[in-house]
C-alpha cells in the first residue's frame, strides 16, 4: 500500500489538454486555436531574427560563464525591463524608487509579488485581504494568489457578454464597493482572454477610484508591444498609474514579445514610495526568491538584456514585435470581413475592437463543442481563440466553421 494512495488525480490544464487532443486528432483538416503562442502564416513557431542574432553574440562572448546570477537576477536585465514598462523619462526611475526582480516568466513574477503581499502588505500575514481578479481572467491568476495563501479571491465585473465589450459600469461599481486596501490584478493591455481593454479615459476613471479608495494595483503585463505593435501605447495604463503616485507592482513577461516561451524570462517591477522603502521591499523579496528558485537562469535574461540595452538591437526588436502584431491585426480584419460576407448571424465588430493575441468570439460551449467535434477546430470552452492560429490558408475554413456553428447550434 503506497503512502501516496490517497493522492487524487488532478484535472489536466485545459489549454495543454486541448493541444494534446489536437495532436491526437488524425483528421486531414484540423486547426489549433488554443495555446497562446505566436505562429507565422505557415502556422510555424517564429524565432525572432533579433533573438537569433543576440544568441550568436552570446555564444561568441568569451567573457561569459555559468556562475550563479545574483538572487534578484541580472542587474542590467532588471533595470532595462523596468525602463521598458515605465518609459525612458519615468520620474519614478529618476527618483530611484523603482526596482526589479528577475523571475521565471510572468507567472513567477506574479507569484513572488503575491507571496510578498501575503507576508507584508498592510501588515503581516494578510491571508484575509481580498484579491480581485477580472471575470473572466487568465486561469493562473486565481491559482497563484490562492497558492500564495490568500483566502479571499473575488471576481470583478469586466466582460459584458451582451455587448461583447467592457462592462465599465460594473467594474467601477466593484471598485467603489471593494474594502479599502484590497488588491486588484489588472491586465496592462491585451486582456486575456477577452482582448478587450479600457480606453485611456476609462483607465483614468479606474485610477481615480483606486487612488481615492486606497486600492493596490498589481499589473500583469504579458503582451507589451505585441498588442498594438507600439511599446509605449501598450504601457500607457501602467505609466499613467505611476504618474498618479501609485505604489504598485508590474509582472512582466517576455515570452510573447520576444518569442522566448521556453526560457521563462520575467521581471517583477516594483514602484515604491521612495528609495528607502524600495530597499526594504527588495530585501524581503530576495528572501522569498532564495527559498523558491534561489537564483534565476541566465540565458533568456541575457538575450533580453543585450537587446534592450543596445539601441540598434532594440530598434530591430521593435520591428520584429511590430511584424507579429500586424499579422494578428490583419487576421482580425480578415476574419471579421469573411464572417460578415457569409452573413453569419450577430455582430462581429468585437473581433477588430479587441486587441492582442486572443479574441473572445462569443461562441457558447455547445458551439465550441461542435467546432471541435465536427470541424476539428480546437478552441477553449469559453470561446477564446488565439488569433495567431489563423492564417491566409485556413481562415476561410475557420470562418465557415464559425458560421456553421452559429447557424446550426444554439
Amino acid at each position: 500500500m503506497s503512502i501516496f494512495s490517497d493522492v487524487p488525480q488532478a484535472p489536466p490544464v485545459a489549454v495543454f489538454k486541448l493541444s494534446a487532443d489536437f495532436r491526437e486528432d488524425s483528421h486531414a483538416v484540423k486547426v489549433n486555436l488554443g495555446v497562446g503562442a505566436y505562429r507565422t502564416d505557415d502556422c510555424q513557431p517564429w524565432v525572432l531574427p533579433v533573438v537569433k542574432k543576440v544568441e550568436r553574440l552570446i555564444v561568441e562572448d568569451g567573457s561569459l560563464n555559468h556562475e550563479y546570477l545574483p538572487i534578484l537576477g541580472l542587474p542590467e536585465f532588471r533595470s532595462a525591463s523596468s525602463k521598458v514598462a515605465l518609459g525612458d523619462d519615468s520620474a519614478a526611475i529618476k527618483d530611484n524608487r523603482v526596482g526589479g526582480v528577475q523571475a521565471l516568466g510572468g507567472t513567477g513574477a506574479l507569484r513572488i509579488g503575491a507571496e510578498f503581499l501575503r507576508r507584508w502588505y498592510n501588515g503581516v500575514n494578510n491571508t484575509a485581504t481580498p484579491v480581485y481578479v477580472s471575470a473572466p481572467t487568465w486561469e493562473n491568476h486565481n491559482s497563484v494568489f490562492a497558492d500564495a495563501g490568500f483566502k479571499d479571491i473575488r471576481p470583478y465585473h469586466y466582460w459584458d457578454a451582451a455587448k461583447r465589450g467592457l462592462d465599465l459600469a460594473g467594474l467601477l461599481d466593484d471598485l467603489e464597493k471593494a474594502p479599502e486596501h484590497s488588491i486588484f490584478v489588472l491586465h496592462a493591455c491585451a486582456h486575456n482572454p477577452t482582448g478587450t481593454d479600457p480606453t485611456p479615459e476609462e483607465w483614468k476613471k479606474i485610477s481615480e477610484i483606486m487612488k481615492r479608495r486606497n486600492l493596490f494595483v498589481f499589473f500583469d503585463s504579458a503582451y507589451q508591444g505585441f498588442a498594438s505593435g507600439d511599446l509605449d501605447k501598450d504601457a500607457w495604463a501602467i505609466r499613467y498609474f505611476v504618474s498618479e503616485g501609485f505604489e504598485l507592482f508590474v509582472a512582466q513577461s517576455f515570452s510573447k514579445n520576444f518569442g522566448l516561451y521556453n526560457e521563462r524570462v520575467g521581471n517583477l517591477t516594483v514602484v515604491a514610495q521612495d528609495s528607502e522603502n524600495l530597499a526594504r521591499i527588495l530585501s524581503q523579496m530576495e528572501k522569498i526568491v532564495r527559498t523558491t528558485w534561489s537564483n534565476p537562469p541566465s540565458q533568456g535574461a541575457r538575450i533580453v538584456s543585450k537587446t534592450l540595452n543596445c539601441p540598434e538591437l532594440f530598434n530591430e526588436w521593435k520591428g520584429n514585435v511590430k511584424t507579429m502584431a500586424e499579422r494578428v491585426l490583419l487576421m482580425r480584419d480578415q476574419l471579421k470581413a469573411k464572417l460578415q460576407g457569409l452573413g453569419t448571424p450577430g455582430t462581429w465588430d468585437h473581433i477588430t475592437q479587441q486587441i492582442g493575441m486572443f479574441s473572445f468570439t462569443g461562441l457558447n460551449p455547445k458551439q465550441v463543442e461542435y467546432m471541435i467535434k465536427e470541424k476539428h477546430v480546437y478552441l477553449m470552452a469559453s470561446g477564446r481563440i488565439n488569433m495567431c492560429g489563423l492564417t491566409t490558408k485556413n481562415i476561410d475554413y475557420i470562418a465557415q466553421s464559425i458560421h456553421d456553428a452559429v447557424t446550426k447550434v444554439q
